[in-house]
């Protein structure tokens, strides 16, 4: 499972506040604490004005960058910020995110095309997030036929089916597993992601949903999701999982986190 770590993001208020207060520190010590936890990309989201967004980014990714060596994704809902600001990580990373909304994609993939950068695609256009699986599957036509146009290979792609809250949803997650499903055994060398703790919004113990949310939805396809690596009850599920569907031989992965200390008892 390819893991970004979400836990540096402006949106969260312990992060808006060393944001505004350039606290250095508190931002490398979340990068290294998600980098030893297991992460494979830290998340770099500023959620602050547009006009202050790009140096602001690049302050985080100073911090980030002194600490670990992981690749960062890059996280801002501007697609002129994501041009401006990629460029200035060491290493290529992933970009988070495009849609089929507006000229997102036409401005973002000919700029990747020919490095080694990977993107999110949320399955989302002009007229917003589709209702139905049918539609968020068009978008996702879409989005592939741009890719091919500007030569962005598909195993560079996490493709997001954009979950949504349990307790609005009308079918539960069987719109997210038929989209997840349909994706995977029409791509197979394709990415998909998730959001894993946007199915729980506004429930008790919300912990809980997130855990069967994520079993279920690896199940389907899913290969990719953007979480708290630091949650060891999530980490081991991620990894017993995969034991359990067959993508770690002789559960040799499964041991090794355990004995790293990613899950399990703390050492």
């Amino acid at each position: 499972m390819i893991i970004i770590g979400e836990k540096i993001n402006g949106s969260i208020p312990v992060v808006a506040e060393a944001i505004a207060k350039r606290d250095a520190e508190f931002i490398k010590n979340r990068a290294k604490m998600q980098a030893e936890a297991g992460a494979t990309f830290i998340d770099c989201c500023a959620s602050v004005p547009e006009a202050e967004e790009v140096e602001t980014l690049k302050w985080m990714i100073d911090c980030i960058q002194e600490v670990t060596d992981l690749p960062i994704s890059v996280d801002s809902p501007s697609a002129d910020v994501l041009a401006q600001i990629f460029p200035y990580c060491k290493r290529p990373g992933l970009i988070n995110s495009v849609s089929g909304e507006g000229d997102k994609i036409d401005k973002i993939f000919p700029l990747i095309a020919d490095t080694k950068w990977e993107v999110i695609c949320l399955l989302s256009d002009d007229t917003g997030i589709p209702k139905c699986a049918a539609d968020r599957l068009k978008v996702f036509d879409t989005i592939l036929e741009k890719a091919d146009k500007y030569g962005v290979a598909h195993n560079r792609m996490h493709i997001d089916p954009l979950v949504e809250m349990l307790c609005t949803s009308e079918d539960g997650i069987a719109m997210n597993v038929e989209v997840i499903s349909t994706v995977r055994k029409r791509c197979p060398d394709i990415h998909i992601t998730a959001a894993v703790s946007n199915i729980s919004f506004n429930l008790p113990v919300r912990k809980m949903v997130n855990l069967g949310f994520t079993v279920l939805a690896m199940n389907a396809g899913l290969d990719s999701a953007i979480l708290d690596p630091t949650n060891r009850d999530m980490m081991g599920v991620i990894y017993a999982t995969e034991a359990l569907l067959g993508l770690d031989d002789y559960c040799m992965e499964y041991i090794s986190a355990y004995r790293e200390g990613i899950f399990g008892p703390k050492k």
